[in-house]
């Protein structure tokens, strides 16, 4: 009997490959940051794909439009390298930065946004996949659409497919055995909005807010500890992001601690086991 296309073999396969799939530059440090730093470390091939540039958030506290801000396009440029020297700086081996723009991805063309990740899942063959939630953490529409389009990328990198742009994709299929969407309990939640301040997203006049997940939900809990130094040097590249340096200077060892020396997930999908016991490695099972 052949194994599954993604399935670890320990005979034929001995890497390991943990892929995020995330929306804009510095989700990558401030969301996921610990995960993906502690994996580094180990020795796993840490890649990411990041949606957008970023080219509609703000240069240095200032709105796209007002006085001093570089504009959209420079903007973009600039958020591109700062994501590239972060992921430098985590242990990220491969970045892919998609051609969607910020605040748009979800009126983006659904089959091409679904085609463009499962090229990427094809290309890396990763076991485990990491991406936001179904709410986008705080209702963030980018991060919604990332999370679905992640979704159905899965899916579509696994076999042959009728859509077109997926069938033109030369990489052969490819199965994920895992995937997991980042869940913050309300402990997280508190700790990164005392230094953030309150997240939320106003979609169609509705002001959308964190909605925190409870312990029992929480499928698995990495110690990302040792990662705190790095996630902080990571998180310093973003500097076109002053608001979030500034911040962060001010952030307490508890503080810092409370944010990122725990993170956790949902377990979306196992092919490889399930059950009810909180795991500890996101490779469970894979090893």
């Amino acid at each position: 009997m052949h194994p599954l296309p993604g399935f670890m073999n320990e005979d034929v396969m001995t890497t390991l490959t943990l892929m995020a799939v995330l929306a804009h530059p510095d989700d990558e440090t401030l969301g996921f940051g610990g995960t993906l730093a502690t994996y580094a470390a180990e020795g796993v091939n840490v890649v990411l794909v990041t949606a957008t540039r970023g080219d509609a958030g703000r240069f240095r506290g200032k709105r796209p439009g007002e006085d001093g801000h570089p504009g959209q396009a420079a903007l973009a440029a600039m958020r591109e390298r700062e994501l590239k020297g972060a992921a430098a700086v985590l242990g990220i081996r491969d970045v892919a930065v998609l051609d969607y723009k910020d605040q748009h991805l979800s009126r983006a063309d659904a089959r091409r946004a679904t085609a463009d990740i499962a090229h990427h899942i094809r290309r890396h063959r990763p076991q485990v996949v990491v991406t936001f939630g179904l709410d986008g953490a705080y209702g963030h529409p980018d991060h919604v659409a990332v999370s679905q389009f992640t979704s159905a990328a899965i899916v579509a990198a696994a076999g042959p497919s009728s859509d077109g742009d997926i069938a033109r994709d030369a990489t052969a299929p490819h199965v994920v055995s895992k995937c997991y969407h980042l869940a913050w309990p309300p402990a997280t939640w508190s700790a990164y909005e005392s230094v953030f301040g309150e997240l939320t997203s106003t979609v169609d006049g509705v002001v959308r807010r964190a909605s925190p997940s409870p312990d029992w939900a929480l499928s698995a809990v990495i110690d990302a500890t040792a990662a705190l130094p790095v996630v902080l040097r990571a998180a310093h590249c973003h500097e076109s992001q002053v608001g979030t340096r500034e911040r962060l200077h001010q952030v307490s060892p508890d503080q810092l601690a409370a944010m990122w020396s725990r993170q956790s997930f949902a377990r979306v999908f196992s092919l490889v086991g399930s059950g009810t016991e909180q795991e500890t490695d996101l490779f469970a099972g894979l090893r």
